[in-house]
Formats: structure tokens, sequence, C-alpha cells
């Protein structure tokens, strides 16, 4: 969605992600941008290239995610803005159930490996910023329900993600169907749609 608005405005956009599936749905909706698969502790791209850098969900399921960080800095042009979207808090978040049940389907974390809600806090999210080396300016939240017109849609949007294709690659997708499956039955509308309440923590901070 960012890339779309962004490129409605004129904007030349470039991404980056791990999964390839998020990568072909992102150039089908965004034929203009230029898409690669890559991890974001060694971007590809030049130091001081981009007005602005955004990272959605990203930096907390990064391997490094300091050094994903300071890459994001180093490709910002001094001055610029980088822009860090992870989960909200996950007390009370009906979505956090369907994040937290991949938990033993993935394979093991690396030693010290944050958690995917490592940063909904916001007194570590702005710490993470200034660790970067980055200026914090503002955090702010976004709810941003889910919806799915059936079960199917439902796992098939749930599985395109990062997280969610790791842990097939490790436990299968029938394991993650069945786990997202048993956690998505208390949302099911009369009508057969999910609708899952979900929110984000942004933060804004200067290179």
């Amino acid at each position: 969605m960012a890339a779309q608005l962004s490129a409605g405005r004129g904007a030349s956009v470039r991404g980056l992600d791990a999964s390839p599936n998020l990568l072909a749905i992102a150039q089908e909706r965004v034929p203009s941008a230029a898409f690669l698969l890559g991890e974001l502790e060694a971007l590809p791209y030049a130091d001081h290239t981009f007005d602005l850098v955004t990272g959605f969900n990203s930096f907390q399921y990064a391997g490094n995610p300091g050094i994903a960080l300071s890459e994001a800095k180093r490709v910002a042009k001094p001055g610029g803005q980088v822009l860090i979207v992870t989960w909200g808090t996950p007390e009370g978040m009906e979505a956090a159930s369907l994040i937290r049940v991949l938990g033993p389907l993935m394979p093991p974390p690396p030693p010290g490996a944050p958690g995917p809600f490592a940063l909904s806090d916001e007194p570590a999210l702005r710490a993470f910023a200034i660790g970067a080396g980055l200026e914090p300016l503002e955090v702010f939240d976004v709810p941003s329900p889910w919806h799915y017109a059936d079960l199917s849609t439902a796992l098939r949007g749930l599985l395109s993600s990062g997280v969610a294709a790791r842990a097939a690659a490790h436990s299968g997708e029938d394991a993650v169907n069945a786990a997202h499956s048993r956690v998505l039955e208390p949302y099911r509308q009369p009508d057969g749609s999910y609708t899952i309440g979900a929110s984000y923590r942004c933060l804004t901070a200067r290179a």
C-alpha cells in the first residue's frame, strides 16, 4: 500500500523483502517500482540514496535488528526520514494470537533474538532508533483491522507474510494453515468472513 501511494504521488519507489511471494504481489501492484529479494542487514543501495526509508514490520524480525536499522540510516539522505512500523502493543490486540501461534512452527531463533513485540514498547522503540544514530521525531499508533472474505482468503493472506513463509518452510504449509485456522475461528462472522483487530506502532526519525 505504501509503495502504491508513493508511486501515485510521483515518487521513485524501490523495495526489498525476503519473501518472493510478497515481492511478486508488490511488483504486480506497482509495476513502475523496482523490487529486490534480499536482507535488511545488507541493503543493495548506495549511501545517501533516499529521501524516505520505510520498514514495515521488518526490523524486529531481522537477524541483527541494529545492523538492519543502521543500513536504513546509511541509505537515507542526510536529513531524510526513516519510518519504522512495528506491531502495536500485544495486550488486547486480537492479531497478536495469530503472530504468537507461529512461534512453535519457526526454526529456533538465534541467541538474543528480540521477538515480534520487542519494539512495541515506546521507550524501547525510541532507544532502538537512537542506537542507530537516528533522531526520533514522533511515535504514533495506527489501528488497522484485518478483513478477509472467507477462510481460504484469510489463510492465503496470512501465509504470504515473510514470517509465515519461514514457518511453512520449517514446519510445512499444512501446519501453518492448521494453526491459523484454530486461532481464526473465534473471529468468524455470520457471513463466513473474518475480522481481526490489529494495530501498528510507528516511529518517524531524522537521519
